[in-house]
């Protein structure tokens, strides 16, 4: 679906020319109107990354060999994917409930994907992947202001010898570099925390965006907390001293940090508000 992206005074100049009696004949303003909130209406829809298909909602039983998840739906037991290599702490309580997708694929072994689990009446978004499908999502539609000025947008982008970023953006004057991280962790009301394990693949993330820094390339961290009951943000140190003081020192690098939080649908996941980042 294409993206119009309108101004408040844009928006609010062509419905007046919807309105004019005086100029126009009562078609025409009923045409101009629909059309006016045709575009509204795009505009607010186009918010969301949606689901492929409904969402299928069951209890959670147990986690096990990390990428596997057994779950009831009715009273049947089916075994899902789970495509989250964290500990997800605080998430696997015996009976929390939970929302899978299903597959299409005919040659797909596990029919059904986590993706989304419930924690005291808040929603988490579980799968890793849907994280860069967000922002992906927000960057094409210019939801995030920071980037609304950077039209050439390339996921997966090799960097060295062994690195691949998330996203590259770029203009005419400046290249981003920009690696997105799946945020699940709140163990205190309110605040979201990274990692929830130690992550070494986070840590080299750190090191090479310092090294593209020196490149002359502009460095940023998504922290997207699929989570909608938080905010503020901070580094879980206990968790990963080693992550936490690369990250400091990323920061006085250049490093630059955004977070934001999620809200759910029965159709989607939608990019919400920006959080606050506790140093």
């Amino acid at each position: 679906m294409p993206h119009f992206e309108l101004s408040q005074l844009q928006m609010k100049a062509i419905f007046l020319s919807c309105v004019r009696p005086d100029s126009i004949s009562l078609p025409i303003i009923n045409i101009e109107a629909f059309i006016f909130f045709i575009f509204f209406f795009i505009k607010v829809i186009n918010t969301n990354m949606n689901f492929k298909n409904k969402l299928i909602s069951g209890l959670f039983l147990k986690r096990y060999k990390r990428f596997f998840a057994d779950i009831k739906i009715n009273n049947k037991i089916v075994t899902a994917h789970c495509p989250n290599t964290g500990s997800m702490q605080g998430l696997l309580n015996k009976g929390n409930k939970v929302w899978l997708s299903k597959t299409d694929n005919p040659n797909r072994k596990l029919k059904y994907t986590l993706e989304i689990i419930e924690d005291n009446k808040s929603k988490v978004g579980v799968n890793t992947h849907s994280a860069n499908k967000i922002i992906y999502h927000s960057l094409k539609n210019r939801l995030i202001k920071e980037f609304k000025k950077y039209l050439n947008i390339k996921p997966e982008v090799k960097f060295g010898t062994n690195t691949r970023f998330d996203f590259l953006l770029m203009n005419k004057k400046e290249k981003i570099f920009i690696e997105v991280k799946n945020v699940t962790l709140s163990r205190k009301k309110g605040l979201a925390e990274f990692p929830d394990a130690i992550t070494t693949r986070g840590l080299k993330h750190i090191n090479e965006l310092v090294k593209a820094s020196r490149k002359k390339f502009k460095i940023f961290i998504i922290f997207l907390i699929q989570r909608d009951d938080c905010n503020s943000f901070k580094i879980a140190k206990d968790i990963d001293p080693d992550y936490a003081d690369a990250m400091n020192q990323a920061i006085k690098n250049k490093l630059n940090i955004l977070c934001y939080d999620c809200k759910f649908s029965s159709k989607g996941i939608k990019l919400n508000n920006k959080i606050k980042f506790k140093k």
